[in-house]
């Protein structure tokens, strides 16, 4: 990292380095943008991934810190950068460096009313277009007058706001979306076709989709903004309720980033117990990908087989958890209970029962032609393409993308353990389907390891009852079964957090669907979305 601090320190003096790992610059504004480019395009620093991008409100100044890391190279880095004009508060845009920045600086519009210059689509991205105020600023007024509840609709857009500098000032100008003479349709927000409620608006020529233009925020309900308010274990029940299917592991994400900045040392009890849980909150999520998928499929024999096994699964971590898809078991210090006497006896049984059903999976969905046909060669996602995106997890895998933060970064025990990455490198919808299946096989593997040698001691340590954390600002993140989970702490010294960021690891998911689905038959988007596995309440938070 000396050799990137000393690249940046050349390159632009007026660059402010902080203390730690990983490093922190602060950029002016007017520079942003060329150092983000320098950042992504040198060989010896290569920041091919913009892995989250949190917007701020510091007080006099708004801005935005963005996470940056090279999958190549191995190395991270954060960048801060502010602006003091809040009336009309203006950064430059990244989203032609990163994908992942193009629904990520509409959603820091959305709630900041940072625009970002350069971008071709400043709409709202969550919230109605006619709401008043960016409500996770310090002085947002939160009065119900100034936003009552509407009943009517909102109002659908067919241009899209747009701002460029030219000669020195910045102009705005419309963007179409959609041409009068474009032939658009709705999906969503059912749940059935979406996997939850979201909106495509779909423009077709016949049946092949010509472009996708995702709609969110349908169940949005300022999860972030709420934690402003809570203490830090208030915060913990809101991240069972972002992606459900992943409740164990969003919930592990963040006790790790409080624990890791207060100091405290985990009993190794409670991380075997915590991968434990993690893998068996992987297999019912991967489950039930499986059930659903094979549904929208027209398999529904198949979705009766999986909810069948998952069903299994919530027994098993009901009896110690109290909850099937709410865990509330992970605390800071530790978990809320010790194991249930019966979770070893239930979780070897299991490890002997599933593989078989697992073949029986293989014989009625894998190998049948019609999932093949529906399957093979649709939405191909390369593999620089998923980075540019931030398409991690199982979807990133099938794209050849070494991306599992249980390897890179291991936490819990997962360094006690042996298993494979699954990559595939076909980047179709036939491999997203078989690297999940594969990562059933690999999640019995790792509990097949752990079940049996769970020391003794205890099951947390105790925290003091009001817990403060450090001035400063911490980040950690798991392998959710959608992909990379991250929390962003920023922290001045309360009992509250100053601000809270996730890491959403399904934002990315649908943000590619227009890249895939493009040139493709309606059906075949159907198909797109199921492989994604994509779950809307971690998208909209």
């Amino acid at each position: 990292m000396n050799n990137i601090k000393d690249k940046l320190a050349l390159m632009a003096p007026s660059l402010v380095f902080g203390e730690g790992e990983p490093l922190t610059v602060t950029v002016p504004a007017g520079q942003f943008r060329d150092v983000a480019k320098s950042l992504r395009d040198d060989p010896q620093m290569r920041f091919d991934l913009l892995l989250c991008m949190t917007g701020m409100d510091w007080g006099e100044t708004l801005g935005v810190v963005y996470h940056l890391r090279s999958t190549e190279l191995g190395h991270e880095i954060v960048l801060r950068t502010e602006t003091a004009d809040r009336e009309n508060p203006e950064l430059q845009s990244v989203y032609d460096l990163w994908e992942s920045a193009n629904l990520n600086e509409r959603e820091v519009y959305d709630f900041f009313g940072i625009r970002f210059i350069g971008h071709p689509d400043m709409r709202r991205l969550y919230l109605r277009n006619d709401w008043v105020g960016y409500p996770f600023r310090k002085d947002y007024n939160a009065s119900p007058d100034v936003n009552p509840v509407r009943l009517d609709s909102d109002e659908t857009l067919d241009t899209a706001p747009a701002y460029e500098l030219k000669d020195g000032k910045v102009e705005q100008h419309e963007n179409v979306l959609f041409e009068n003479d474009e032939y658009v349709v709705n999906i969503g927000p059912q749940h059935p076709a979406t996997h939850g409620v979201l909106r495509f608006r779909v423009s077709l020529a016949g049946e092949t989709v010509q472009k996708v233009d995702v709609h969110c925020g349908y169940i949005h309900r300022g999860i972030e903004k709420m934690c402003e308010s809570l203490t830090y274990p208030q915060t913990l029940a809101l991240t069972d309720r972002l992606d459900y299917l992943s409740a164990h592991q969003n919930r592990h994400a963040l006790c790790m980033c409080i624990e890791q900045a207060m100091g405290i040392e985990i009993p190794e009890r409670v991380q075997y117990i915590r991968t434990i849980m993690d893998e068996l909150n992987r297999l019912s999520s991967h489950l039930l990908f499986w059930s659903t998928l094979c549904m929208d499929l027209g398999a529904l024999t198949a979705f009766f087989y999986g909810f069948r096994d998952r069903e299994i699964v919530l027994d098993m971590m009901e009896e110690t958890t109290g909850g099937r898809l709410i865990q509330n078991y992970n605390m800071i210090g530790g978990v809320a209970a010790d194991i249930h006497p019966n979770l070893v006896k239930r979780v070897k049984d299991f490890i002997k029962y599933l593989p078989k059903m697992l073949d029986e999976y293989d014989e009625v969905f894998t190998g049948n032609v019609i999932a093949q046909q529906r399957l093979k060669g649709i939405g191909i996602l390369p593999k620089e393409v998923a980075v540019s995106y931030g398409v991690t997890g199982p979807s990133g895998r099938a794209s050849g993308w070494s991306c599992d933060v249980r390897k890179l970064k291991p936490y819990g025990v997962y360094d006690k353990v042996q298993f494979d990455e699954v990559i595939r490198t076909g980047g179709d919808s036939f491999d997203r389907y078989l690297v999940r299946v594969d990562e059933i096989r690999q999640s019995l593997h790792i509990l097949e390891q752990l079940i049996d040698n769970i020391p003794a001691g205890d099951y947390a340590v105790k925290t003091k009852p009001i817990i403060r954390l450090p001035e400063g600002q911490f980040f950690s993140s798991v392998e959710a079964s959608r992909g990379e989970f991250g929390v962003y702490i920023e922290s001045r010294g309360d009992k509250f957090p100053y601000r809270m960021k996730f890491r959403s690891p399904g934002l990315p998911l649908v943000s590619v669907v227009d890249y895939l689905a493009s040139g493709s038959k309606i059906a075949d988007l159907i198909a797109i979305g199921g492989s994604l596995d994509y779950v809307v309440p971690d998208i909209d938070r």
